[in-house]
């Protein structure tokens, strides 16, 4: 089943469908999302229906795309006999689990505000990413009167319930690294950036709606969402992923968690020099390097700049697991994640968010055409020029 065969009549297909569809320079691209649909489009009395949701709709079916391949990079298989969830996955040692997929997609109605505000932007955002995940606890609940729910289903009970999210809601939903999911899940506010309470971050219980009601904020932190043994979220597996692993012609914009165990530096190691740098090497390719120094790390960011030719992502690279402290059927602790993914942990005793992400884990990535003026702006933006 070719995704990239029209389906439909012109005015129904998805923009980001057609541009792929039309563009040249994406022939190297469609082979790879292709790729990921293995065993998904063949899925008994679904393939034709996903089809048609992947070129009229786009966002929703990219995520389960990038998720089905994930699956299978995580060491997993996926039982495509079960119709719902979406996904009922077996890992290793037998271990099984079931993934429900949403993106907080943007209502065609919906104007984007003018001019850009951060805090609506956050807001916003949030209000989106609650929303599709209560949305998604109702149809496990049974809520509103659904005749199937989830728990209901033998191949869902006592197993880990997981819901997939990834943003789509604004045109810069994919630059809120984890900040947003964070207010959601565990009541953070983003850290300050500057002065004495640099990288401290506030509580957040609630937001309210333009209707004024209230959105419960850390929905991981008590045992609201108790049925939900964890998230995975990601702003990179995206169709953006598809780009760069096919290495067309394009520049790339990323940004890498750093942290350093002071114990492992040699004398002479420049990756570890505490302050900002900016570094150009041969070609296109720049690298702002960040460095705090801690008690025993050394913590910051690698920003590159650099030509899609030399950026290097695996497809997990971005992928963040969110565990809920309260959940009925918890997350198995010794789940064998792979090196990319990152990690996140509530405690409940001290509250604190606990981060187990590894040394050089993908935190964003953004794709741009590779013309002078882009690449001017993204190095103004960066103190480069």
């Amino acid at each position: 089943m070719d995704l990239f065969i029209p389906q439909l009549s012109e005015k129904r297909l998805h923009p980001s469908f057609c541009i792929i569809c039309s563009d040249p320079a994406y022939a190297k691209v469609k082979p790879i999302i292709q790729n990921w649909g293995a065993g998904l489009l063949e899925r008994r009395g679904e393939g034709k229906k996903f089809l048609k949701e992947f070129q009229s709709t786009f966002n929703s079916s990219m995520w389960e795309l990038y998720l089905n391949r994930a699956f299978l990079d995580m060491g997993c298989v996926v039982d495509f006999d079960k119709p719902s969830p979406d996904f009922f996955v077996q890992g290793p040692g037998n271990y099984e689990f079931n993934v429900e997929a949403v993106v907080s997609d943007d209502p065609k109605q919906e104007k984007q505000e003018e001019p850009f505000n951060h805090a609506a932007f956050r807001k916003r955002g949030a209000l989106k990413l609650a929303g599709k995940i209560r949305d998604k606890l109702q149809i496990f609940r049974g809520s509103n009167g659904k005749k199937y729910p989830y728990s209901s289903m033998s191949h869902v009970r006592d197993r880990p319930f997981v819901i997939a999210i990834a943003p789509f809601d604004n045109e810069l939903s994919l630059t809120q690294n984890n900040e947003i999911i964070n207010m959601v899940l565990f009541g953070l506010t983003p850290p300050m950036l500057e002065g004495p309470e640099r990288g401290r971050q506030g509580k957040i219980r609630s937001i309210l709606k333009p209707s004024g009601a209230k959105v419960e904020m850390g929905i991981f932190t008590n045992d609201s969402h108790k049925e939900i043994s964890a998230v995975f979220f990601s702003t990179t597996g995206t169709f953006g992923k598809a780009v760069v692993e096919s290495q067309i012609d394009r520049i790339v914009r990323s940004t890498r968690y750093r942290v350093i165990e002071k114990s492992r530096i040699g004398p002479e190691s420049q990756e570890s020099s505490i302050g900002t740098e900016r570094i150009k090497s041969a070609g296109l390719d720049y690298l702002l390097r960040q460095r705090e120094e801690g008690a025993d790390q050394i913590g910051g960011a690698d920003i590159h700049i650099q030509h899609s030719s030399l950026h290097r992502e695996t497809h997990l690279d971005g992928l963040q697991v969110y565990f809920n402290p309260y959940a009925e059927v918890p997350f198995n602790k010794n789940f064998p994640w792979p090196t990319e993914v990152a990690l996140n942990y509530f405690d409940t005793e001290t509250a604190a968010h606990i981060q187990a992400h590894p040394d050089g884990a993908l935190v964003s990535r953004q794709i741009y055409a590779p013309d002078p003026a882009h690449l001017i702006s993204l190095l103004r933006n960066y103190g480069f020029v």
